[in-house]
């Protein structure tokens, strides 16, 4: 089948951003001590998870409910747009940016799949014109309040690659991805065209087609 649509894919922490962003912005919503416990609570399924990378999911929960739970979304979404302008002033990898510009003005459909929080990752893909988020989403109740569980899957390892498949549909797509890690291992295996983004950012020459 012909693709009729050009596709890239861009994980954020580690590969557009030069750092994991998860920790930074919850000691901004909760401050450092919360945090520091919540890590504490979740400690056995981090070790776990040297065993079973899974238990990865398993300590984002707990982490989430520990410090998210009764939080109103509008404060939350507050604290993640200041966030995100932060991360996209100080925090983005250049040559990775710019291939992310490069494939807008190619035409080509950017999104973001990342494990990383919809909480600020909306408000990053707005600052950067990309108009798709697939990411981790914290749920609210009817009241406006996180009720301290995931909406779905921590979007890391296959889920990412599952995530895409159902974005994309039954349209055939050529897909470019980029990752950083293991977490990525997936993604870029489902791409037409995958690329490895290096520690400090680096990224191979492409003639975008």
């Amino acid at each position: 089948m012909t693709a009729t649509r050009t596709v890239a894919a861009f994980d954020v922490d580690g590969t557009l951003s030069s750092r994991d962003n998860v920790v930074p912005f919850l000691r901004i919503a909760c401050g450092t001590g919360a945090v520091a416990r919540a890590g504490a609570a979740a400690a056995p399924a981090l070790l776990a998870a040297r065993r079973d990378p899974a238990q990865r999911d398993v300590a984002k929960a707990i982490i989430v409910r520990r410090l998210l739970a009764g939080r109103t979304e509008s404060s939350l979404r507050d604290l993640g747009a200041r966030f995100a302008r932060q991360m996209v002033a100080h925090h983005l990898h250049p040559q990775v940016a710019e291939r992310l510009t490069a494939h807008r003005a190619a035409g080509h459909e950017v999104v973001f799949v990342s494990a990383s929080l919809t909480l600020y990752l909306d408000a990053v893909a707005t600052l950067l014109g990309v108009p798709t988020v697939l990411a981790t989403a914290v749920a609210f109740g009817p009241d406006g309040r996180c009720t301290g569980e995931l909406a779905g899957a921590n979007v890391r390892g296959p889920e990412k690659a599952r995530r895409l498949d159902a974005w994309l549909g039954v349209e055939a797509a050529y897909v470019y991805a980029y990752g950083d890690s293991h977490g990525d291992a997936e993604l870029l295996a489902r791409a037409d065209h995958g690329v490895l983004v290096d520690r400090k950012g680096g990224i191979p020459a492409l003639d975008l087609r």
